[in-house]
């Protein structure tokens, strides 16, 4: 799929640079002192990635999803939401083994450790807020309505990509990193959703509903 490609190829090429120690990490650690300020407003903004908060905000989503195609009748009114629970699933089954290879260490900010690599809060950020967008998107007619969603869905993400990195919880590179890890997912989400939009568009006539 060719709107996998960019995302895969420069995660590939972050994961590279961070495993061989190459100049983008020396690149990503000047930039992380130039940024590093922990207040309280960093670490509200980091909390935007935590599981706490982000998974109720894709659960509404998936409930939402699901009541309006069951609702509406849909063959596969189960697909949308599945899709968007199994993105979130594949978040720490990526995210965890990546960990334990890269071994990372963290920033200055935070206790010496390492598994910082890539960071598990954007990515969660990221899946959680993007796939809730994706969801609700076809259930929205007004097209301001639908660009609300969308800024709130990236202010978001931007909100929790910054405290995490002003924070010091992680480095730059680990954020873009589970950026390109989001976008592959959520590009699964976008086309089974884009199919099941598909399908209602073009009058499919569903089991319930029967021939018209």
């Amino acid at each position: 799929m060719l709107l996998l490609a960019p995302p895969v190829l420069l995660f590939a090429l972050i994961t590279w640079q961070v495993v061989a120690d190459g100049p983008l990490v020396d690149l990503d650690e000047r930039l992380s002192r130039a940024l590093v300020h922990p207040d309280r407003a960093s670490e509200l903004l980091a909390d935007l990635g935590n599981v706490q908060v982000a998974l109720p905000v894709l659960a509404a989503a998936l409930a939402g999803a699901a009541w309006h195609g069951r609702a509406g009748g849909l063959d596969r009114w189960w697909l949308p939401p599945l899709a968007g629970a199994g993105a979130m699933v594949l978040v720490p089954v990526l995210v965890a083994p990546l960990k334990e290879w890269t071994d990372r260490p963290g920033t200055p900010a935070v206790p010496p450790a390492v598994g910082y690599y890539p960071s598990g809060h954007t990515a969660t950020a990221v899946v959680s807020y993007g796939a809730a967008a994706l969801l609700l998107l076809p259930l929205l007619r007004s097209p301001a309505v639908r660009r609300a969603l969308v800024g709130v869905c990236a202010v978001l993400v931007a909100g929790a990509s910054y405290g995490l990195v002003r924070r010091g919880y992680h480095w730059p590179l680990d954020v873009a990193a589970s950026w390109c890890l989001g976008a592959v997912l959520l590009t699964g989400v976008w086309l089974l959703v884009s199919r099941s939009s598909r399908r209602r568009s073009a009058g499919t006539p569903s089991r319930r509903t029967g021939p018209r």
